[in-house]
């Protein structure tokens, strides 16, 4: 080889080198996912990790989407925004992964949002409800499950219809405990009704006795919870304790089976919004699917609503895969995903757009039951 031309050959090579992998060649895609998988929110991280982890294992047994095989890489972030946002700088820049999946938690998403749009990274099926990811519009977002504003205002209209108007809101005292506090605000003021009270918890603490002096004073009939399982369960055992017997009503991100194992028998009667279909009942064609691919899994896979949601999200994520072809690109993928319109998961529908990137507005209520049981 001539001297111009091995010159030539090296700087091509330490371009390709430097650039990031957004499309491996060795048919393997690799996604990223920054979570609790420490902490008191840890269930939340785990479980939804595991849910995605059981499609895409069962996915690559059989040889991949389009001849490629998807490696799910995880970071810790303990539910914190400063470490979620430098997990999501290592992947883009370090990693150089195809796409960031899963992510758990409005504050720690909003702080990997500047990050994600700067790169023009996908940002896939993170587990939050806030409207603050959703708008503005961003190109690259996608997200599976329907919003906060959507689940408390089922839950408001349910209280409300039993005749319950004295409602009063516990919520973590962040982006993800005021996007939900929002939510109910917003929901209340169509029956032209405000909470009687409010009580806030620090995010990652169970700190909850002031908030529950501060809302048991006003004698509510309901409390919504917008928190994470061991506070919400810390506010319920102390409410109690003082003979609070009004109801309590949670949104999904609350963590459904870490809720009921936290509270045991004590989880009685507490009610919960749900995004996803039930993981327990057999009924639909989508809840039957997922039941029998834990199964099949084995080891410590159990069913429970976070890890359904991580099997949706994993489910849809390969289906843009599918149809973006052997070698997708990050635009590739984005235009197939706008391109999945109308498509029946088996119970579940999932509807993208050009100028709508929230698949589901797909709300129920549970409620927990004695034995850790939910019932719908």
């Amino acid at each position: 080889m001539k001297r111009r031309q091995l010159i030539q050959h090296m700087a091509a090579t330490s371009v390709a080198l430097a650039l990031p992998s957004f499309a491996q060649t060795d048919r393997r895609i690799v996604i990223g996912q920054s979570a609790a998988f420490s902490g008191p929110a840890a269930q939340l991280g785990i479980q939804m990790n595991k849910g995605a982890k059981v499609y895409f294992d069962a996915l690559n047994a059989t040889g991949g989407v389009n001849g490629n095989t998807i490696e799910l890489r995880t970071l810790d972030d303990g539910y914190e925004p400063d470490r979620c946002k430098a997990n999501t700088e290592r992947f883009i820049a370090k990693d150089g992964v195809f796409a960031l999946f899963g992510y758990v938690g409005t504050p720690t998403c909003l702080a990997a949002l500047p990050v994600v749009n700067e790169a023009k990274a996908v940002f896939f099926g993170p587990f939050t409800g806030a409207e603050s990811l959703r708008e503005p519009f961003s190109k690259n977002v996608f997200h599976i499950r329907a919003s906060y504003f959507d689940e408390t205002a089922l839950i408001v209209k349910q209280l409300t219809s039993l005749g319950l108007t004295k409602i009063a809101v516990f919520y973590q005292n962040d982006a993800y405990g005021k996007a939900g506090l929002d939510g109910v605000v917003r929901a209340l003021k169509a029956s032209n009704l405000a909470p009687v009270a409010t009580g806030t918890v620090e995010r990652n603490t169970v700190n909850v006795s002031q908030a529950v002096k501060d809302i048991a004073a006003t004698k509510p009939e309901a409390v919504v919870q917008i928190s994470a399982y061991k506070s919400s369960a810390a506010f319920i055992r102390e409410a109690r304790k003082i003979g609070y017997g009004g109801t309590f009503y949670n949104v999904s991100f609350v963590g459904t089976q870490a809720l009921a194992d936290e509270l045991g028998k004590e989880a009685r009667g507490i009610m919960i919004s749900q995004v996803m279909p039930s993981p327990f009942s057999s009924t639909a064609p989508l809840s039957r699917e997922y039941l029998e691919a834990v199964a099949k899994a084995g080891a410590d896979a159990t069913p429970n609503y976070s890890s359904m949601e991580g099997y949706v999200a994993a489910k849809v994520f390969t289906e843009g895969l599918k149809r973006a072809g052997r070698n997708p690109t990050r635009e590739s993928f984005i235009t197939a995903m706008e391109s999945v319109q109308n498509l029946n998961l088996g119970g579940f529908n999932v509807n993208f757009g050009a100028r709508d990137h929230v698949a589901s507005r797909f709300v129920e209520l549970s409620m927990l039951t004695e034995d850790g049981k939910v019932k719908r």
